[in-house]
C-alpha cells in the first residue's frame, strides 16, 4: 500500500524509463545473455579456501588430531562444487562475450570439462599455497617487532590477508580463469587497503607491513625476501588498449 501512494500513477512512468535506458546502453546492464558467475558465491568460496589455509584459526575451531579429517574431508568437497560451478561459469561467460560458434549445450559441455581440470588442478596447489605461506607469516612476525606471536599475524595483519588471498588468485589467474581471480583480489583489496593484481608474481617470504596503499601490478615480479611498506606501487602506471 505505501509503494502504491509513494508512487501512484509515476510507476508506470518510471518502470519505462528505466528500462528504455537498458535499451540505450549495454555497457551496464546483463540482459539476454546466459552466463556469469557470481560474486558473492567467489567471495564464499574465497573464505572456504582460507578456511583450509588456516585450519582451526578460520572458520571452524576446537580442532584436534581425531577431527582434523573428518573436517577437510567435509570442506574439501564443498570447495571443489562451489570452485567448479564459478570457474564453469567464468569459461562459458568468455566464450559467450567471444560469441563462439555451437549450440549452448556444446559450450557448456566444453567448458565443463575445462572447469573440471581446472578445478582439480587448482586444488593440488593447495599444499604448496600452505608452504608459501608459512613462510609469509614468519617473514612478518622476524619483520615486525611488535609482532607478539604467530597466532596474531594469522588472526590480525591485512599484509598476509592479502597476500594469502593473491596466492590463490595467482594460479586460477595462470590457468586462464577471467574474472574469478579478479573478485576475488578486488575483495580483499576492499578489506585490507592493498591492491596485489592476480597476475603478479610474488616469491617466498613475503611481507607486507601496514599496507595501506600498497599497489602491487600485473606485471611486477617480486623475488623472495621482500619486505614493504605502505603506499608503495610496484608496476606500470597504464598501458594503451
Amino acid at each position: 500500500m505505501i509503494r502504491e501512494i509513494l508512487l501512484g500513477p509515476k510507476l508506470t512512468e518510471m518502470v519505462e524509463r528505466m528500462v528504455e535506458s537498458y535499451r540505450g546502453d549495454d555497457r551496464t546492464q546483463h540482459i539476454d545473455r546466459a552466463y556469469l558467475p557470481s560474486r558473492d558465491e567467489i567471495i564464499r568460496l574465497t573464505g572456504d579456501l582460507l578456511e583450509l589455509l588456516y585450519p582451526g584459526f578460520i572458520g571452524r575451531q576446537h580442532l584436534t588430531e581425531h577431527n582434523v579429517t573428518f573436517h577437510v574431508g567435509d570442506l574439501l568437497p564443498r570447495i571443489a562444487e562451489r570452485a567448479f560451478t564459478q570457474i564453469r561459469l567464468c569459461l562459458c561467460y568468455l566464450e559467450e562475450t567471444k560469441e563462439a560458434k555451437g549450440t549452448s549445450d556444446a559450450i557448456e559441455e566444453q567448458c565443463g570439462i575445462r572447469a573440471r581440470d581446472i578445478t582439480i588442478q587448482f586444488l593440488e596447489t593447495i599444499p604448496r599455497i600452505r608452504d608459501f605461506l608459512a613462510g609469509d607469516v614468519q617473514a612478518a612476525f622476524d619483520g615486525d617487532p611488535a609482532a607478539l606471536n604467530i597466532d596474531e599475524i594469522i588472526l590480525a595483519y591485512p599484509g598476509l590477508l592479502a597476500i594469502s588471498v593473491h596466492r590463490l588468485a595467482h594460479p586460477l589467474y595462470e590457468l586462464g580463469v577471467p574474472l574469478m581471480p579478479r573478485i576475488m583480489s578486488e575483495w580483499v583489496h576492499a578489506q585490507t587497503g592493498i591492491d596485489i593484481h592476480p597476475g603478479a608474481r610474488i616469491g617466498r617470504n613475503f611481507f607486507i607491513d601496514h599496507g595501506t596503499g600498497v599497489v602491487i601490478g600485473e606485471t611486477t615480479d617480486i623475488g623472495d625476501n621482500v619486505k614493504i611498506y605502505q603506499g608503495v606501487t610496484l608496476g606500470a602506471l597504464s598501458f594503451p588498449k
